[in-house]
């Protein structure tokens, strides 16, 4: 509508202009001393309607200009957001679930040689009263273990309900965001949590692991012990000379 009104009054000054350009008197007409130019006034007036033209023009595009900036503040934005602390306090607790464990040690500089004292591979010069130790002694390593993958299952099952929080939140923060930034940022907490979950997965597969090997590793051993045991009871097998 403001379009259509500013072509009509361009086109109507034109048609003054023209009108006054042939009904008018190329001299200037005097009204009551005060000389009166039509084809000066016609000129001044086009004049002036350019000029507001113009101007309306760069307010225009100054308009345009801050929506620009407004918009690339909004994609710059930073999300007020973040889960971050919470995914690593939950990662700490569980890594310090699996130091403090008890039992053999899940390092790899320390596990064979612990392994291998724990489950000798030759019982054939271990007195019986030992092995019945060493029984003893594996039956509470397995049973540590099976332990510490109950408490890992524990802990990971009550970080879920915290994880479930965070992802409402986040999926919240994403729906509202503001600009791509804050998007990108919503959507690398997402990945956050998706990473951290995984990583407590990792984590209980190898506490049950480690638990699943050294049930498997006694029942070896006590295969082995019993064999060497029932040896030494029946002897050569030779009853008579």
């Amino acid at each position: 509508m403001g379009r259509r009104m500013k072509k009509l009054a361009a086109a109507s000054v034109i048609a003054i202009a023209s009108t006054l350009g042939v009904y008018g008197s190329a001299k200037a007409q005097l009204f009551g001393g005060i000389v009166y130019d039509p084809t000066n006034y016609a000129q001044n007036l086009l004049t002036a309607t350019r000029t507001l033209t113009m101007i309306n023009n760069q307010v225009k595009q100054l308009t345009n200009e801050a929506q620009m900036l407004v918009n690339e503040a909004k994609e710059l934005a930073s999300l007020p957001f973040t889960v971050r602390v919470q995914l690593n306090q939950r990662l700490v607790e569980i890594e310090t679930l699996i130091r403090t464990a008890n039992g053999l040690a899940y390092d790899v500089a320390s596990i064979d040689a612990s392994f291998r004292a724990l489950f000798p591979e030759d019982y054939s010069s271990v007195s019986n009263a030992a092995m019945a130790s060493d029984a003893r002694v594996h039956w509470e390593e397995a049973s540590r273990a099976f332990h510490d993958s109950m408490i890992m299952q524990a802990k990971i099952a009550e970080t879920i309900s915290a994880d479930v929080t965070d992802l409402d939140a986040i999926v919240s923060k994403s729906e509202t965001a503001v600009g791509n930034l804050q998007a990108a940022q919503a959507g690398n907490q997402l990945l956050a949590l998706q990473v951290k979950q995984s990583m407590q997965a990792a984590e209980l597969f190898a506490v049950a692991a480690r638990a699943d090997a050294l049930d498997r590793a006694r029942q070896l051993q006590t295969e082995e012990r019993a064999r060497i045991a029932n040896a030494r009871f029946i002897g050569d097998g030779i009853i008579y000379p």
